[in-house]
């Protein structure tokens, strides 16, 4: 292989790595950021969540603009499923099965957000290294070939070479450890808000057990006025307790 090729190739393999460093870094702000606006997002809905009078009126909020929240949109999948017109409950399973598939259809979609671009770090942290190994090696053929086009194996004739495929392996591992780390850490993040969100999921469908999944005005059409659940924070689980 000419001198030409192999400097042509390690220079190649620099930039690739210069490329997948900013897409690296890219993806790891953008993800930072989806975490601090879906975590706020999170704590004032919760916080509204758990000061609502009844079941009712957390309905109401789960509709409200909370576009980041990932709990806002599993609840609001739920109460669309308990506010389903009578005919289609009629033909549709048993209420508390549909609830649980709906939950389960809500978190999964949450968790697909949650880990999108995920992948991309993998790929990174697990390719880099290699790809700064690769201009490693045309980096020392160049070396090889620089000696044997001179005939000498002076300081001078190798240090280029050398130094360069010395550098494409740093880069390669300066480029592969954040994305290692930043994928460890979202992956544990996410994970974190899926646990969330099961028990998210189990306190709302024993809410509406209580209430026989159905909401209060579907009540007062069928059996005049109810009085409201109030929902406090512990009040799922006293139920089940």
């Amino acid at each position: 292989m000419s001198e030409l090729a192999s400097t042509f190739i390690a220079h190649a393999a620099l930039w690739i790595l210069l490329a997948f460093s900013v897409a690296s870094w890219a993806l790891i702000v953008l993800k930072a950021l989806q975490g601090v606006r879906a975590g706020r997002a999170d704590r004032r809905f919760d916080s509204s969540f758990r000061q609502a009078a009844d079941l009712d009126s957390a309905a109401r909020l789960s509709h409200a603009a909370e576009p980041d929240s990932p709990k806002a949109h599993v609840a609001a999948a739920f109460f669309g499923a308990l506010t389903r017109d009578a005919h289609e409950r009629e033909h549709s399973p048993n209420p508390k099965d549909l609830c649980e598939r709906v939950l389960a259809q809500g978190i999964r979609k949450e968790r697909r957000a949650s880990d999108k671009g995920l992948a991309v770090l993998a790929s990174i942290g697990s390719t880099a290294p290699f790809v700064g190994l690769f201009g490693t090696v045309f980096g020392i053929i160049r070396a090889l070939s620089a000696i044997s086009h001179r005939a000498s194996a002076s300081i001078d004739v190798v240090a280029g070479p050398i130094g360069e495929a010395l550098v494409a392996t740093g880069v390669g591992i300066a480029v592969a450890v954040p994305a290692v780390l930043a994928y460890n850490f979202f992956v544990r993040r996410s994970k974190s808000l899926n646990a969330d969100l099961d028990d998210f999921a189990n306190d709302l469908l024993i809410l509406a057990e209580m209430r026989g999944f159905k909401l209060r005005a579907e009540q007062r059409q069928n059996t005049g006025p109810a009085a409201p659940t109030p929902l406090r924070k512990d009040s799922a689980r006293e139920a089940v307790a």
